[in-house]
């Protein structure tokens, strides 16, 4: 697979025809939002945004393993001062096309700062789908589990009886919980929330993610010698992700200068501490 460990200058559609099928094991990506990067990318108008993102959803189809997974950040914007609905509409319009909607996370941005319109306070957070063409998929979730927490101490040293059963929840939600299995555990599971700060060195582009975020999902999801995709790679945050963790990576970029950005960063030799606590929090 002559495609693979490369950053490839076009448009992820064109270039994803030359791709063979069932290729790929995990698509991460954030593509450009709505009406933003309009210097970079032309911008895409929010009532155009399903029809411009589907035909390139068909490639990805096409080229992710059945037991892979497709992660796309996104998020809708404001117009004319409520909040538009392509992120809704896209969602349904990929279940058409044969995608699961298996889960959504959301990226707390722990060092937003304040702001507000006069209708709304500014976002901390941010979507992340995942959306699978299988109901079984390949899911390494021991991979980012987390310290149980310093609240175990207390809570698990004297368990009532109930707290030996599986207590069902007193609302009849169908959820419960044996609070006496975390006896003993050093680590525990996370939640979907995750909690990061955003990139502090945006590398000359207008909208980078910590690399600390496709770390985590690609533990999650994809083991060493994997191939990950990111079609709008940027500044090749995922790619270089992707090379730390021992995975393959393919980066698709339309903007010259950002694919040149994202090469040279791959050829970097800067440490990552992958294991600082402090990359993933989750509520617990």
């Amino acid at each position: 697979m002559d495609f693979v460990d490369k950053i490839i200058n076009g448009d992820c559609e064109k270039v994803l025809g030359a791709f063979p099928d069932d290729s790929v094991d995990l698509i991460f990506t954030s593509p450009p939002y709505a009406d933003r990067r309009k210097r970079t990318y032309g911008g895409v108008k929010p009532d155009e945004y399903v029809s411009w993102f589907l035909p390139k959803a068909g490639q990805f189809m096409r080229v992710l393993k059945p037991t892979g997974t497709f992660v796309l950040n996104i998020k809708e914007r404001v117009v004319d001062g409520e909040r538009h609905t392509y992120v809704i509409e896209l969602i349904l319009k990929l279940r058409e096309q044969g995608w699961l909607w298996t889960e959504e996370f959301a990226w707390h941005k722990k060092n937003c700062y304040p702001g507000k319109w006069p209708n709304r306070f500014r976002d901390s957070w941010e979507r992340l789908l995942q959306f699978n063409k299988r109901r079984k998929f390949n899911m390494y979730q021991e991979a980012v589990m987390i310290p149980i927490g310093d609240w175990a101490q207390a809570r698990l040293a004297n368990l009532s009886e109930t707290d030996k059963t599986r207590d069902e929840s007193k609302v009849e939600s169908g959820f419960g919980k044996n609070v006496s299995r975390w006896v003993g555990r050093d680590e525990v599971y996370p939640t979907n929330v995750i909690h990061m700060a955003t990139e502090c060195s945006n590398r000359k582009h207008s909208a980078v993610f910590p690399v600390s975020l496709p770390i985590w999902f690609i533990k999650l999801f994809t083991k060493p010698g994997d191939i990950v995709l990111d079609p709008f790679v940027g500044s090749g945050t995922t790619a270089v992700a992707a090379k730390k963790l021992g995975r393959r990576y393919v980066g698709i970029e339309i903007n010259e200068e950002y694919c040149h950005i994202a090469r040279e960063r791959l050829v970097e030799r800067q440490p990552l501490l992958l294991e600082n606590p402090e990359i993933y929090e989750t509520t617990r």
